[in-house]
């Protein structure tokens, strides 16, 4: 996979749609949907050249829709961008499943990089705070992903091997911070439900204040070791702290 794998990723933060403040916003509503109908609105797949994209389908899990997510040898997300003040809404909780882990993942490798789920939060960082290396690097990505690649994000991830709490850059870049949520298969098939404070999550990442939220996106990925998963996300929402 070349390198360009987690800027195109990241291409996923849009610079539209905007949220009132202040109460909680709900990104991902997906249980208002219907099971097998449509995406709910704001929301698109996001593919990668030359890579099987990840099936996201509506389906039911006891009496509620979900997002649910097929990944074999596959890869891509499924991103909405919105507009979010990370400082007024920093509270993120969603809940998620999965069906299998990934026995041949390695989230510090490039080789290694597959999981059965994770959640994106992009942010519109200033180009301007980066060094010429690293700006390089997003025109780069933006040369084929286009101009609203973000240059920071954090990725919440359920791995089965990395102990929960563990934190590490990704394999293709150091402006997409991994915080895994989940690890193992001890919960495997239950539904989980995660709460993070995204604005210390990336103070903690990134060691300044966070601007604010360009973007969501979740995914499921096999395309580097050419295994399968299965994985479902519920509602997605931000709220005051």
């Amino acid at each position: 996979m070349p390198s360009i794998r987690a800027p195109l990723l990241l291409a996923l933060g849009l610079l539209a749609g905007h949220a009132a403040q202040g109460s909680e916003i709900v990104v991902g509503p997906f249980s208002s949907a219907t099971p097998g109908g449509a995406i709910p609105s704001g929301w698109r797949v996001a593919k990668l050249p030359g890579v099987t994209a990840t099936r996201f389908t509506l389906a039911e899990s006891d009496g509620v829709t979900v997002m649910q997510m097929d990944a074999s040898s596959a890869g891509a997300s499924l991103f909405r961008p919105i507009r979010i003040d990370p400082n007024r809404s920093p509270r993120l909780s969603w809940r998620w499943r999965v069906q299998n882990l990934i026995k041949g993942a390695d989230l510090r490798r490039k080789d290694g990089d597959d999981l059965p789920a994770r959640l994106y939060v992009m942010f519109d960082y200033p180009l301007d705070r980066l060094s010429l290396i690293e700006r390089a690097k997003i025109a780069l990505a933006r040369s084929v992903a286009g101009d609203v690649v973000p240059a920071a994000a954090l990725c919440y991830v359920w791995d089965g091997t990395l102990p929960a709490g563990t934190t590490l850059w990704n394999a293709y870049t150091d402006r997409v911070r991994m915080i895994v949520v989940e690890s193992g298969a001890a919960r495997r098939g239950e539904w989980v439900s995660e709460e993070r404070d995204v604005a210390a999550d990336f103070r903690a990442a990134f060691g300044e204040e966070p601007p604010p939220i360009s973007g969501v996106a979740i995914a499921a990925d096999t395309d580097q070791t050419g295994e399968t998963v299965r994985a479902w996300f519920g509602d997605i929402q931000f709220a005051p702290q």
